[in-house]
């Protein structure tokens, strides 16, 4: 009765084949209708329907026994596919049942399947990013610990500065990332609780016993039990979107980093290379960044559907009318284009390339004008903070002119040899001599890891 998964022509390039499954419409279907066995189950537990009520309603929970196409076509015209998929399950149930089906969705609307339904799914999304999310702070745990002292030119508005470490470049995306950790661990905690509240979240058609089987169900679904329904309280949906937005552009950042590193002028890093990866079709030569192509595309796309996800919040009374809508197919998209960024993220970091010799030889391409702060800052003492900086800007413009290193600079000018001997000039060029307490803060990171771990 199921149809095939469809072949998405650019699917395996911008998610992974597992988040793929999680939100394609055959576990999207499933998901409800475990929804409606947990439910089925919950009535039981509490004396409302029989055992072999919920028996014979859970063996007819299987999204094998339907037809998707008709529930998409039905659907269409009744404004969701619960309603058609409600239907179709009664009827299932009462050709061997017909007593069971009247319990059947039993004190529940459209809403409380579908909105169960996709908590379900997150809870699978959100463990799968959260095992990705591990394996990028693996990745970087060891770049910080193999580049502590690692030295390259920090750049500022794509400049050149003053030099920084490899390993405090990366210790600060590790950084960021321990923070979307453990914002994706609250945001599990707070997003995964079941929807299950009737026709106006009163849970009116059960009586007395409504609390109880929301508790009995929540347990089964092994979901938490919020303190009340939230047809139209949809802070717990859009604070997964914003959590996953944050991480797509933290995610962002490192991508865009990496391939400004990975530009054939620089050369400092390279992606991991593997058989037809990022090749060309004409230029035989070329290794393209793909997985920074593919993190940053999420980076481009994931903003605009979070900003859907927070208009959709402003939703009408007790049910929501369009905004609730909005959400079906903007959420799941927003996990598969973050799961496939985190994916991507891991591979690179765990494989990349990085070219010490060449973070070297950038450092001398300005000739010594990166340490220009260095000079300027032994200066200040001396001569005040307006004279050395002037003192250094004429000396770095001097050096551009006439082609000469910075250092060679310094030893003409008499008025810096007032106050600078040639082995403090020599001890000022020096990259190891002026990276502060980039060595001191790269291992607060990982002591603050360790900590928590």
């Amino acid at each position: 009765m199921t149809t095939p998964h469809p072949v998405h022509l650019l699917g395996a390039l911008f998610t992974t084949g597992d988040m793929r499954e999680i939100f394609s419409d055959h576990r999207r279907l499933q998901a409800m209708l475990n929804f409606e066995a947990a439910l089925a189950r919950a009535l039981a537990r509490e004396g409302i329907a029989s055992k072999e009520a919920a028996a014979a309603i859970e063996s007819q929970c299987d999204a094998n026994l339907f037809s998707i196409e008709t529930l998409a076509r039905e659907g269409a015209l009744a404004g969701n596919v619960a309603i058609p998929m409600i239907k179709q399950l009664a009827s299932l149930v009462a050709r061997n049942h017909e007593k069971a089906s009247a319990f059947v969705h039993y004190g529940a609307t459209s809403q409380d399947a579908i909105d169960t339904g996709l908590v379900l799914q997150l809870r699978e999304a959100l463990e799968e990013i959260g095992n990705g999310l591990s394996r990028i702070s693996r990745a970087l745990v060891k770049l910080v610990e193999a580049h502590e002292s690692t030295f390259l030119a920090g750049r500022t508005w794509l400049q050149h500065a003053p030099p920084v470490t490899l390993g405090l470049k990366a210790a600060g995306w590790l950084s960021a990332i321990e923070r979307h950790h453990a914002r994706l661990n609250q945001t599990q905690e707070d997003a995964l609780v079941i929807q299950f509240g009737g026709a106006v979240g009163t849970l009116a058609a059960l009586g007395d016993r409504g609390p109880a089987v929301a508790s009995a169900l929540a347990d089964d679904l092994k979901l938490g039990l919020p303190d009340l329904p939230w047809h139209t309280q949809r802070d717990r949906f859009a604070e997964v979107a914003t959590s996953l937005g944050l991480l797509v552009g933290t995610l962002g950042k490192i991508a865009r980093d990496i391939s400004l590193m990975a530009q054939t002028e620089v050369a400092e890093v390279a992606e991991p290379a593997a058989p037809g990866k990022g090749g060309s079709s004409t230029m035989p030569h070329k290794q393209n960044p793909v997985g920074c192509a593919v993190i940053l595309s999420a980076a481009i796309r994931v903003p605009a559907l979070v900003c859907t996800m927070l208009a959709s919040m402003v939703q009408e009374h007790e049910r929501g009318l369009g905004g609730w809508h909005a959400e079906w197919e903007t959420l799941p998209e927003i996990c598969m284009l973050a799961g496939g960024a985190v994916a991507q993220a891991a591979a690179v970091l765990g494989g990349l390339e990085i070219r010490e010799d060449r973070m070297s030889e950038n450092i001398e391409v300005t000739r010594g004008l990166i340490f220009s702060e260095a000079v300027a800052m032994a200066l200040r003492s001396k001569l005040g903070r307006s004279q050395s900086h002037q003192l250094l800007e004429e000396a770095s413009r001097r050096a551009v002119e006439k082609n000469q290193s910075l250092q060679d600079v310094l030893l003409s000018d008499a008025k810096v040899r007032e106050h600078l001997s040639t082995e403090e000039i020599a001890r000022l060029m020096d990259p190891g001599n002026y990276i502060g307490s980039a060595r001191e803060m790269t291992r607060k990171v990982l002591s603050s890891l360790d900590r928590k771990l």
